[in-house]
């Protein structure tokens, strides 16, 4: 019974610590999608039951792919994010990350938001992505 006991009280000890990873590979995740995009690389980051929720939902990676192929036709990217604010939950298998977005010139046009799940893989991919324009005067 002390034993099941202390390995409780070891893995609730734990659990902050891998909130902690899983916020800091999030974050890494997220970065590395934006240069991906900015690299031109489509498609790897998004699950297979990705939504992005824009002017219309897209529902499903097939969607999600198809009509973000736009965004890779141009030779340069015509917009780039970097993540400010992420976190991880205690499980360490959702994440959710936000930040700024900017246009080729390198002016806030937006913010985004993104969900995360950790796959059984080990990888992260986005389930929900959003964003929103800058409201008028901060532009």
């Amino acid at each position: 019974m002390k034993r099941a006991t202390a390995l409780v009280v070891l893995l609730l000890a734990a659990t902050p610590l891998l909130a902690a990873d899983a916020t800091e590979e999030v974050r890494k995740t997220e970065a590395a999608f934006a240069k991906a995009f900015a690299d031109r690389d489509r498609d790897r980051f998004f699950a297979a039951d990705a939504h992005f929720l824009g002017r219309r939902t897209l529902n499903g990676k097939k969607e999600v792919v198809e009509v973000w192929s736009a965004y890779f036709q141009p030779a340069i990217a015509p917009f780039s994010w970097k993540p400010e604010r992420v976190v991880a939950n205690a499980a360490a298998n959702l994440g959710f990350s936000t930040g700024p977005v900017f246009d080729p010139a390198g002016k806030q046009i937006g913010t985004f938001t993104s969900t995360w799940q950790k796959q059984r893989n080990g990888s992260w991919k986005i389930i929900f992505d959003g964003g929103s324009e800058c409201p008028e005067g901060t532009k």
